[in-house]
């Protein structure tokens, strides 16, 4: 990726030698850092070297009467100014500076802060407006004008104020091992940041599955982006997750891919636990006959602060453990535990933010006795 803005912008700080230069790197440093727990191969995923997040989150500065894209600059101390960025999807790219354009001459500036973009690869996208007043009226009437001539969504948002121009989501087609999926992305709700790599990502997660004969178990499962391929290889999924919004979401996506083999539940990991165990009885759950499960695979996709040790215990409950973190740190720390019972079989690295340090990982664990 060519930027004009490397070594001055905060976005990208591993920059020097290239986008293979700073691949190996991190690769090497997780290499050393899992070794005491996998001594095969790491499988590598990369990602396009620019125009490759889908997501992405921008201050706007005024300044001398205009006003411009900023972003925190990388020693920390202020802002700088940009007028493009080649990390973002080519129609987040081509967007950007028409939608600052129209902005200013149609006079909306006034304590606009922050624009944050949303994009499918077919090029739909969701354009978030943040303020520091309140939206009325003539905003909306402007809004949907600059929407209607840019093809383009458009939110507002203000404290405790959010108005929608159009939608607040975009349609993603992924390409997962031949098959198509779609996704509804729903604006200021998390999603994975880099589409191509998430395909390479669930392609690794789906393939050479042990045990496809029984269920799955899946905690923090979000919007089902892994929910629902998974659903096409196991008999059936049980999944749950703590936002309201994101379950709300996941049934919408099972529904656009035509899936009917997934349990979703709204619940806490210490509250299903404690439903499943029989400690507490849950309305959430009346529906959901746990003892006709045969669940033999849990798969997790925690937080960045990973999972705490009784999570960690519940996990090694099952006979295989996928695993995907966000946070190479707190996966380390928690393979301590789950290597107490398990073995690692696979494990590997997904470039979903390049140009930074940070990496996605996965591994594939079996129970020390089912491969005695």
């Amino acid at each position: 990726m060519n930027c004009q803005y490397f070594g001055k912008c905060g976005a990208c700080i591993a920059y020097e030698g290239g986008y293979e230069h700073q691949l190996a790197l991190k690769v090497e440093l997780n290499r050393d850092r899992f070794k005491t727990f996998y001594q095969g191969d790491i499988s590598v995923f990369k990602s396009p070297q620019s125009n490759y997040r889908s997501r992405s989150e921008f201050k706007i500065w005024h300044k001398e009467g205009e006003i411009h894209y900023a972003m925190n600059s990388i020693d920390k101390k202020g802002v700088l100014l940009i007028d493009e960025c080649p990390q973002v999807s080519k129609p987040i790219f081509d967007l950007m500076p028409k939608l600052l354009k129209a902005i200013k001459e149609n006079s909306i500036e006034f304590k606009l802060f922050g624009a944050d973009f949303l994009s499918s690869t077919n090029g739909e996208i969701v354009a978030s407006l943040l303020y520091h007043r309140k939206l009325d009226s003539s905003w909306s009437e402007v809004a949907t004008k600059i929407a209607s001539e840019l093809n383009i969504y458009i939110i507002g948002r203000s404290r405790k104020q959010k108005v929608v121009i159009g939608q607040d989501y975009v349609t993603e087609q992924l390409n997962i091992s031949g098959r198509e999926f779609k996704f509804n992305y729903i604006e200021n709700s998390f999603t994975q940041p880099n589409s191509k790599v998430n395909e390479q990502m669930i392609g690794w997660a789906t393939k050479d599955l042990l045990y496809r004969d029984s269920d799955l178990l899946e905690l923090y499962c979000g919007a089902g982006n892994f929910t629902i391929p998974f659903a096409k290889e196991f008999k059936r999924v049980l999944a749950t997750e703590i936002s309201k919004s994101s379950i709300s979401a996941a049934k919408t996506n099972m529904s656009l891919n035509g899936v009917d083999n997934i349990a979703f539940v709204r619940m806490g990991v210490e509250e299903f636990i404690q439903a499943l165990d029989g400690v507490r009885e849950f309305r959430r759950m009346k529906d959901i006959d746990i003892a006709s499960y045969d669940i033999k695979t849990i798969f997790v996709d925690p937080p960045r602060s990973g999972m705490d040790e009784a999570t960690c215990s519940f996990a090694s409950r099952y006979d295989s453990i996928l695993y995907i973190s966000c946070n190479p740190e707190t996966l380390a720390r928690d393979l301590e535990l789950l290597c107490k019972t398990h073995f690692v079989v696979d494990m590997a690295v997904f470039d979903q933010f390049a140009y930074t340090h940070h990496v996605e990982m996965g591994v594939k664990l079996v129970k020390k006795e089912s491969v005695s």
